[in-house]
């Protein structure tokens, strides 16, 4: 008898440090929660700032689909959206629906990918087109859980097509979001490297109850932190200049400096975009070891940026040591 009392007892304690882990980051999180009236202040100051201010991206323009949302979340991830706009508007020309997409072949999309960086989402945009197309009668779902089970569709791209394409209240958190409440409402100079249980709590605890406002307030105090609330921010713009935790405390500095983004030059990503292009280039045609040996100065590398390029399936090798993009 006494080993089944000693599981019910260390289950019992189990149970109780989880009761008390949530307890403690519950009552985190409403330490980090204005009164109401702040809050809605907040968001309306928020909301007026970015009708005033709202970048003009197509995406945004009324009548674009669930897909077209879709499509520049996928576009814009680690990738400025000045880079983004125009290589979204000639996607969306050639394949406004995932059907048109699902039926186009990995060179083509890869192609007209060109030099978006990270040439695989090209690959897992078509994937998640085709399985659209097979489950789904071709429309994007509109539940969170559904578009999980997409090929390359994570936790952020799932909640920013509820929010941004079908005006739901889910919590959409990319690092702009992030920063603006660590500011504001921690007053943090960033937020923590990754995303903890009283964070999602916090932020899930600002976002507006009524869907339509919340979706507003998720597209706008996105916009506040990458135009004006940046790393290195514009204080003077930013509609909360007063209301902001971290700017009326001095604008104190991290304990440890941001992260520097990764380097680009010299790297195997480099590499891999050298021999992409050349392969572009040969629309659909192979092309010789020869001139790929020309794209960089360091064979090792230069054969090491080539086979991951064979493994994502961004390449295949011909007869006679010729490489094109992938054919099907």
């Amino acid at each position: 008898m006494t080993a089944p009392q000693r599981s019910n007892s260390t289950a019992n304690a189990a149970a109780d440090e989880h009761d008390e882990s949530t307890q403690m980051r519950s009552s985190r999180a409403a330490s980090l929660t204005p009164p109401i009236t702040v809050l809605e202040a907040v968001t309306d100051a928020v909301l007026r700032w970015y009708n005033d201010n709202a970048r003009d991206l197509p995406w945004r323009a009324p009548g674009t689909t669930p897909w077209g949302v879709l499509v520049s979340e996928v576009m814009a991830q680690q990738t400025p959206v000045a880079r983004v706009a125009p290589q979204w508007l000639a996607w969306m020309r050639r394949w406004p629906t995932p059907a048109a997409l699902a039926a186009a072949t990995s060179a083509e999309v890869i192609a007209q990918w060109d030099r978006l960086g990270y040439p695989r989402r090209a690959l897992r945009l078509r994937e998640c087109a085709q399985v659209l197309c097979q489950e789904h009668g071709g429309e994007v779902p509109d539940d969170h859980g559904t578009l999980l089970t997409l090929p390359g569709i994570g936790d952020y791209t799932a909640a920013a097509v509820l929010a941004f394409a079908f005006g739901r209240r889910a919590l959409v958190m990319d690092t702009n979001v992030r920063r603006v409440h660590a500011r504001v409402f921690a007053g943090l100079a960033n937020h923590r490297p990754h995303v903890t249980a009283t964070e999602r709590s916090s932020l899930d605890a600002v976002l507006p109850a009524d869907e339509p406002r919340a979706a507003q307030w998720s597209q706008a105090v996105m916009e506040l932190g990458a135009v004006t609330c940046r790393p290195q921010p514009s204080c003077a713009d930013c509609p909360l200049q007063q209301r902001c935790a971290w700017h009326v405390a001095g604008k104190p500095e991290a304990p440890t400096p941001a992260r520097r983004p990764q380097a680009f030059a010299g790297t195997d990503r480099q590499v891999r975009g050298k021999v992409m292009a050349l392969l572009r280039a040969a629309h659909g045609d192979s092309v010789e070891m020869s001139a790929i040996e020309q794209v960089w100065h360091d064979r090792e590398q230069l054969l090491r940026a080539l086979d991951s390029l064979l493994a994502d399936g961004l390449a295949e090798k011909a007869g006679g040591g010729q490489f094109h993009l992938p054919a099907s």
